[in-house]
């Protein structure tokens, strides 16, 4: 069983940064000269990083979701359409489509038999679902627990949408360089340096925000406490 458990454990924060921010910022910020690797090949390098820990990650945890699929997409997207030299204008749209399909997407989920709410929040690794539905059952709050539900689910899905404001506003902001050059690979480079505190930050905070209604509206129906809700090993 540790060995099971080591071969799901995800990655840290900090090496995920590592290998999907910083190094890719560094290489096109750093190295996209002519002196150095040159345009081209800086950003087929920049991208070879998120691209082999992508995989690296998916053969250690035996583990992918439509999540880490999208981002995968997104990155092939990148470089091809850096690599083909084509308007900026599409960068900025792919940028923004991403978070914006998976915002459309967990909205059409709430119709579905597997609303997405149950992914991010309402899921069996971050809370005791079991204690908490008998808990729900006992008090005859289910129905009130389903409104809260699609409230947060409309809140994540609010951040996604916002997530892809600002992926969009970012890149027509940075890239102002013809592609193919070495200005563009640095402000391709620099755009994914901003992307974590200008894009990842906000979002994150309405994510805390949904998860704080969805875990106090819990506390409400069902009288259990902060410490029975969720699960601590």
């Amino acid at each position: 069983m540790p060995e099971q458990a080591s071969k799901n454990q995800r990655h840290s924060v900090v090496v995920n940064l590592l290998f999907n921010i910083i190094i890719p910022t560094l290489i096109l910020t750093k190295l996209s000269s002519e002196v150095y690797l040159g345009p081209r090949y800086s950003i087929v390098i920049a991208l070879a990083f998120p691209l082999a820990f992508g995989i690296y990650d998916f053969v250690k945890t035996r583990r992918a979701n439509i999540f880490a699929i999208l981002g995968f997409v997104s990155v092939l997207l990148t470089g091809g359409i850096s690599l083909l030299e084509l308007d900026a204008a599409y960068i900025a749209i792919k940028e923004a489509s991403i978070p914006a399909i998976i915002g459309i997407a967990t909205l059409v989920s709430l119709y579905t038999p597997y609303p997405l709410i149950k992914t991010f929040i309402f899921n069996d690794e971050i809370i005791d679902t079991e204690k908490v539905n008998s808990a729900l059952n006992e008090h005859n709050s289910e129905d009130q627990f389903q409104a809260t539900l699609r409230n947060a689910t409309y809140m994540i899905a609010f951040s996604f949408f916002l997530s892809a404001s600002l992926n969009y506003a970012l890149a027509k902001i940075l890239l102002v360089s013809p592609p193919g050059s070495a200005e563009y690979s640095a402000e391709l480079g620099k755009m994914t340096g901003l992307s974590f505190p200008v894009i990842a930050l906000p979002c994150t905070v309405v994510m805390l925000g949904a998860m704080f209604y969805l875990v106090k509206r819990i506390e409400k129906l069902t009288a259990l406490t902060f410490e029975d809700i969720f699960r601590v090993n």
